[in-house]
């Protein structure tokens, strides 16, 4: 067992969540903002499972899921424009619990905390299906094109999986606000895979092939 990935893989889930509780419960101004509590648990609970399986499973596969610096310019601009969009949209969050601007009803929370659920197996599949399933954009040693299950029907399961994540999150946290703020997240994920795309094309063999095959990027009949 790797000590330094335990350490490593462990400071970020931490870090994470203390990141995520400040953004949330600051601007609630209480710890009895329920929604964030739910939120927090959707999202840090399955991660933790998620990254114990890896450690023992596949342990170079979640240490490409640590690596999150980009060296593409499109890629940190992308990354930029996340981590701006998530701390708006959990900021406005917690003051939409505060001041009760625009609160959902329970049930829609709930509605919304299935469909979380169901994208999380969905990135889930997708980990099982790509072992080089790496945070930034790059191509690896002997990588391989994938072009069975999810990706035998989409591009880019993951970012499919991730876009029903951040948009159910702002329905999570009974906000319709940041429902808004986190829409920005589409035309964000198209920046990336346009990029990551070009990069594949020039450098990943059989790639192009696989593209005329899968027409479709992120859903079905649309895109």
């Amino acid at each position: 067992m790797d000590k330094s990935l335990i350490i490593r893989a462990f400071g970020k889930f931490f870090a994470g969540l203390a990141v995520v509780g400040l953004l949330l419960f600051l601007p609630a101004g209480t710890l009895r903002f329920w929604n964030g509590w739910l939120l927090m648990a959707l999202l840090f609970v399955p991660m933790l499972i998620a990254g114990i399986l890896l450690m023992f499973r596949d342990p170079e596969l979640l240490k490409k899921r640590l690596n999150a610096k980009e060296d593409e310019r499109e890629q940190k601009i992308v990354v930029v424009l996340s981590g701006v969009m998530f701390l708006a949209a959990f900021a406005v969050a917690g003051l939409n619990f505060r001041f009760s601007w625009l609160v959902l009803p329970p049930w829609a929370v709930w509605i919304a905390a299935a469909v979380f659920l169901a994208a999380y197996a969905m990135y889930g599949e997708v980990l099982r299906e790509n072992t080089f399933l790496s945070r930034t954009v790059e191509i690896q040693a002997q990588q391989a094109v994938i072009d069975t299950g999810l990706y035998g029907v989409i591009r880019h399961p993951m970012y499919s999986a991730t876009v029903l994540l951040f948009l159910s999150m702002g329905i999570v946290l009974g906000s319709p606000i940041s429902f808004a703020i986190l829409l920005f997240y589409i035309p964000i994920i198209v920046l990336r895979i346009k990029n990551e795309e070009a990069v594949l094309l020039q450098g990943l063999e059989g790639y192009d092939a696989y593209c005329k095959k899968v027409t479709y990027r992120l859903l079905p009949f649309v895109w």
